[in-house]
């Protein structure tokens, strides 16, 4: 089963969050069985269409995700997913 891993950052929206084995085939699976344990964290991560949302990148097992629309870069049932909302500032 896949690790999720989080950025420090999203703790501010999910307090929560720790790292966390996902079931799912696909990455928008991993994120919905990942939306039973942290409630709202895939509508935080993806948009109404289930593209990955401008603020947020997605690595597996070190590489960033090609697939931001259909979610569909493959991963082994040992990766690592790395969930990370990026940064701004002045």
């Amino acid at each position: 089963m896949p690790t999720i891993k989080f950025t420090y950052a999203l703790k501010r929206f999910f307090p929560q969050l720790k790292e966390t084995p996902a079931k799912g085939k696909d990455l928008s699976a991993l994120l919905d069985d990942l939306n039973g344990h942290y409630p709202g964290i895939k509508e935080y991560v993806v948009d109404e269409r289930g593209s990955l949302r401008k603020h947020v990148n997605i690595f597996i097992d070190g590489e960033l995700i090609k697939d931001r629309q259909k979610l569909s870069d493959a991963f082994r049932d040992d990766s690592e997913v790395y969930i990370m909302q990026a940064l701004s500032g002045g």
